[in-house]
């Protein structure tokens, strides 16, 4: 079959699915002992889906290895605050995350790896960053799937390069594209990291600038293209920026300063290529195979590692 297949990447914000999984399906699926194995048999459901219906020949499953770097919150310290279950000196802090979902993240880690899926991450980066490192450099089309907006800022149709947007739920998927994003907020996807600074997100504990809503953010982009070129032109006296946003740019100095490069997902990190990474998707066969169908059978995977394993087996 991949012979027959254009050659595409799929980019997974997998934590992202992995919550959706566990909030989407029934707590009452669990192994023998009561040990829940929702969320593991939503996310290899929602894998089989994607790669089979879009069409996806390389696949990798993008990690949190660090959901909230330090260096974001040294620059904003209420970045992802809320989501704080502790903080851990040295190490990353550690997010709220339900016990029965946190038991089975091992478990998704183990099954992927036997299913031969690419998971990568980086020390001190969540998965957006290495998504934006993916998207930035793949030289074939590329869908990232998540439910997150912060994710609009990689899409670029010159590229090929779309979203895959879940916040609705997997019946109600939205493809995104240059046009869909300027349709939802009147800003081209490059212009979506400083639209978010201008806006804020309390989803991630960005205040933004005081003031300026999303339709003056809109506003004020198409008018000076940047963020850049907006505080050039409320530094200069002769620009006919409006004295209220002047204002209101200027007491948000320090925030502005810093905000670029906590939302501005990271381009540049050191990931293995594709095929370093082992991010072609082929058959699971041997000992592989028989281990993840005994697991299956030992954890009450159902027919969802059935399904996964006949999702790559179309992939030759």
């Amino acid at each position: 079959m991949q012979g027959s297949l254009m050659a595409s990447l799929m980019l997974l914000d997998t934590a992202s699915l992995y919550f959706r999984a566990f909030y989407g399906v029934p707590d009452s699926i669990s192994r023998a002992d009561g040990t829940p194995v929702n969320a593991v048999r939503g996310l290899l459901d929602m894998i089989a889906r994607l790669t089979t219906e879009y069409g996806a020949t390389h696949l990798v499953a993008c990690w949190d290895d660090d959901w909230r770097p330090q260096w974001r919150v040294d620059l904003i310290p209420t970045y992802k605050s809320h989501r704080v279950a502790e903080l851990v000196a040295g190490a990353p802090d550690i997010e709220v995350v339900p016990d029965e979902l946190e038991a089975q993240i091992p478990l998704i880690r183990r099954v992927l790896g036997l299913a031969g899926i690419a998971v990568v991450g980086v020390a001190g980066h969540e998965a957006d960053d290495v998504i934006g490192t993916y998207a930035s450099h793949a030289e074939i089309p590329v869908d990232v799937v998540t439910g997150d907006r912060d994710l609009f800022q990689v899409v670029d149709d010159a590229r090929q390069v779309r979203v895959i947007y879940t916040a609705r739920g997997m019946k109600n998927l939205e493809i995104v594209t240059d046009a869909v994003v300027v349709g939802k907020y009147r800003v081209l996807p490059e212009q979506y990291a400083d639209f978010a600074t201008l806006r804020g997100d309390a989803s991630d504990g960005l205040p933004g600038v005081a003031g300026i809503g999303e339709k003056t953010a809109a506003s004020l982009l198409a008018a000076y293209g940047t963020l850049d070129e907006l505080l050039a032109a409320a530094s200069d006296g002769g620009s006919g920026l409006s004295a209220p946003v002047r204002s209101k740019l200027a007491a948000a100095a320090d925030y502005l300063a810093v905000a670029p490069a906590v939302v501005n997902v990271v381009k540049n990190l050191a990931v293995p290529s594709l095929g370093e990474a082992g991010a072609l998707l082929c058959p699971v066969v041997g000992d592989s195979r028989a281990e993840l169908e005994s697991l299956a059978t030992e954890w009450n995977l159902g027919g969802s590692v059935k399904r996964l394993l006949e999702a790559l087996d179309l992939s030759q």
